[in-house]
């Protein structure tokens, strides 16, 4: 087994770590992938970076070490990924054929169906501001206000932004588009507008994540992935708050 298949199962790792992968997702996919290319695979996985001690049965061994491949939560890449894992154990693919797949996932320019993520994005959180008693003033203003706080999200971490500063910065137009309803006085509920404009940056999916490595007894990824996300939810806080007291609304 060549060292450029090593590499290959540590990256594939590291991207799956990176993408929102869970522990036992990432585990399971990846010693499917190293018995397909006939190998063995153990994975020790911390918060930013994954260990791998790969061993051909001959008595060679080799352990690697990667830092996440960062670029944000991606659940197209986390599916293909896993499809490719699938694809080489039941003898679909070879090793070389899934190091070129591999690399054409992760280097394709711009993420798959971006801008239909946009637009649901947008009038799903329009519809919990409808959940939450907005009017349809109200309604328009959060769905202008995802649209472009989604939209430079993307732009952000698809430029290589730290995703801190994105949440920050979404959250802060978000909420300065949402406020025009207290400002210019539209609708009858302008406080939800307000309210309402930032939940799709709610990092739930770290979340969710961390409740899965603690029940998987990864006690160091899950502290990690949630420490990540109460750090981002606090960024979206603090965009909102500085929305609000750029506009003059003190007393919501």
């Amino acid at each position: 087994m060549n060292a450029k298949t090593y590499d290959f199962l540590a990256d594939y790792a590291a991207t799956l770590l990176g993408c929102g992968a869970t522990c036992i997702r990432i585990e399971k996919n990846l010693k499917r992938l190293a018995a397909g290319c006939g190998v063995t695979a153990q994975v020790q996985i911390m918060p930013a970076h994954v260990t791998l001690s790969v061993s051909d049965g001959s008595g060679y061994s080799r352990v690697i070490s990667r830092p996440m491949a960062r670029g944000g939560i991606n659940f197209d890449v986390n599916a293909r990924l896993s499809r490719l894992s699938w694809a080489v154990a039941d003898g679909h693919i070879s090793a070389d054929e899934a190091i070129k797949r591999f690399q054409e996932i992760t280097t394709e320019t711009g993420r798959t169906g971006q801008w239909q993520e946009l637009l649901l994005a947008s009038v799903a959180n329009t519809a919990f501001c409808r959940l939450f008693g907005g009017d349809p003033a109200s309604m328009l203003l959060v769905f202008a206000a995802t649209l472009v706080g989604y939209r430079i999200k993307q732009v952000m971490i698809a430029r290589g932004r730290d995703v801190r500063l994105a949440f920050l910065a979404a959250s802060f137009f978000s909420a300065s588009i949402s406020a025009a309803g207290h400002v210019f006085h539209l609708g009858g509920t302008p406080e939800i507008a307000v309210g309402t404009s930032v939940l799709y940056l709610i990092p739930g999916v770290p979340y969710i994540n961390a409740v899965s490595d603690l029940i998987d007894r990864h006690y160091l990824c899950a502290f990690g992935r949630f420490t990540d996300a109460c750090v981002l939810t606090a960024c979206l806080s603090a965009g909102l708050c500085a929305g609000m007291y750029l506009l003059g609304l003190y007393d919501i």
